[in-house]
């Protein structure tokens, strides 16, 4: 078991981007990141944008994907993805001035906050940020509200729910008059 490998395929749907036999590979999942060595159990995640470490003969390499799944069985483990970046392939001033332009769109746009457009500069933000994280140069660290893994979007206003003074427990507890509106 000591030479045992896994085959680790990344798929873009410009075909194959990666093949490779090697001793370990972590990848970022929605859920956190993941390791996998050989003997692991069958695995189907969503992948988040983020870097692929994987060693081989005892070097480590390193890569970005952007989101997509990931499904580990049998030795091998499958990412499939709509890019992949090496990080000799990253020209980082192009990737800054992507990164600053799709942020301002982001701090100008004035549409619903869990829209395809939006999501779709959020996933352009990431992809620039881990682009340059993977070159060696990451960006400050951010978080949109309404990200598709982050904080969750704020209730509609028919959503929201009003206290009921019947039921007020806290009031109850405390000794205090029940909110009423």
């Amino acid at each position: 078991m000591a030479d045992a490998k896994v085959t680790l395929e990344i798929v873009t749907p410009h075909g194959p981007a990666l093949h490779e036999e090697v001793d370990d590979v972590t990848a970022p999942s929605v859920s956190g990141e993941f390791g996998v060595l050989p003997g692991h159990l069958p695995l189907l995640a969503a992948l988040r944008t983020g870097i692929v470490t994987f060693h081989k003969s005892g070097e480590e390499k390193r890569l970005a994907v952007a989101e997509g799944f990931v499904e580990v069985k049998d030795d091998r483990a499958l990412l499939l993805t709509d890019k992949v970046a090496h990080r000799h392939e990253i020209d980082p001033v192009k990737v800054r001035l992507e990164l600053k332009d799709v942020q301002q769109q982001l701090d100008q746009y004035t549409g619903p906050p869990v829209s395809p457009e939006w999501q779709d500069l959020v996933s352009r933000e990431n992809w620039a940020a881990v682009q340059l994280e993977l070159y060696g140069d990451p960006p400050p660290a951010t978080q949109r509200p309404f990200e598709m893994f982050g904080p969750p979007a704020p209730l509609e206003e028919n959503e929201l729910t009003m206290p009921d003074p019947e039921n007020d427990l806290e009031a109850k507890v405390e000794g205090r008059p029940p909110v009423s509106h």
